[in-house]
């Protein structure tokens, strides 16, 4: 059962075992728990595992969180009080492909499976051994490969930032004068990832993940975070008045970049 003492302990031994799985360590799980006291200790646990851990009690709370930045995966207790997790995770389903792992008190067959049903991508039993937590989501991200709530929703159809303006639909951008900018696919992947997180410090890493590039060679971190560079560079030369002096898409110094500018997204 997760405890203090027992995650305190577990820390240490993922953390020595993990200790180069970079995709592991800037994850950001959402914790859905009505108990604010199991919900305090898995963020806990969780934060101190190399995670972002965000705390959320309601399905208003998981919305304003997903609104907020990007969340990777999502620990969603089945039941939240006056709440059904089984009905939160279906409408979730319905609209992206942030993974989801159930968590309940209730483990019988019939009852995994309805999460299954649903679309959960994995389903632990309370009261589960840290050990285990931390095995299923490990395997969870590494095999869903997704970007999460990092690439927009699908229901979303108009980004707009600084005067420019991104369709999502039809995949165009154009500046703030009305002409049409051609991005290759991969500056407009960039930056639907930028547009998900504004405000937000992202790292090299991070953004390798959510392009789905690190898989692609067999480059060592430095030159993955040097193609990164370039990527954003060649990027600024085409949303930036002045490249050399961005306004937008900044460099976060000691950590990577950040989209510095408001972005309004609505429907078309």
């Amino acid at each position: 059962m997760l405890h203090n003492g027992v995650a305190m302990h577990s820390m240490k031994k993922f953390g020595a075992e993990h200790e180069g799985d970079k995709t592991m360590s800037i994850r950001r799980i959402l914790v859905v728990d009505d108990d604010p006291d199991m919900r305090q200790m898995m963020t806990q646990f969780l934060r101190q595992n190399g995670t972002i851990a965000l705390p959320a009690a309601s399905e208003s709370e998981v919305r304003s969180q997903l609104e907020g930045g990007r969340i990777d995966l999502i620990l969603l207790d089945v039941m939240l009080g006056d709440e059904n997790g089984l009905e939160i995770c279906r409408k979730l389903r319905q609209e992206q492909d942030v993974p989801i792992i159930m968590v309940s008190a209730l483990s019988a067959d019939h009852q995994r499976m309805e999460g299954y049903s649903v679309g959960a991508d994995d389903y632990i039993a309370k009261p589960f051994n840290p050990e285990l937590l931390l095995a299923r989501v490990k395997a969870v991200l590494t095999r869903t490969r997704r970007s999460a709530s990092l690439v927009h929703r699908r229901n979303t159809k108009i980004f707009v930032f600084g005067g420019w303006r991104y369709d999502a639909k039809a995949d165009q951008i154009f500046s703030p004068t009305g002409v049409q900018v051609a991005l290759s696919r991969r500056e407009t992947t960039l930056l639907q990832v930028l547009l998900a997180n504004p405000h937000i410090p992202l790292k090299r890493e991070e953004i390798a993940v959510a392009l789905d590039v690190t898989g692609e060679t067999s480059q060592s971190s430095d030159a993955l975070g040097r193609a990164i560079d370039v990527l954003v560079g060649r990027l600024r030369t085409k949303i930036e008045v002045n490249p050399k002096d961005p306004q937008f898409l900044k460099t976060e110094r000691g950590v990577g970049y950040v989209f510095a500018v408001d972005v309004e997204a609505k429907e078309a």
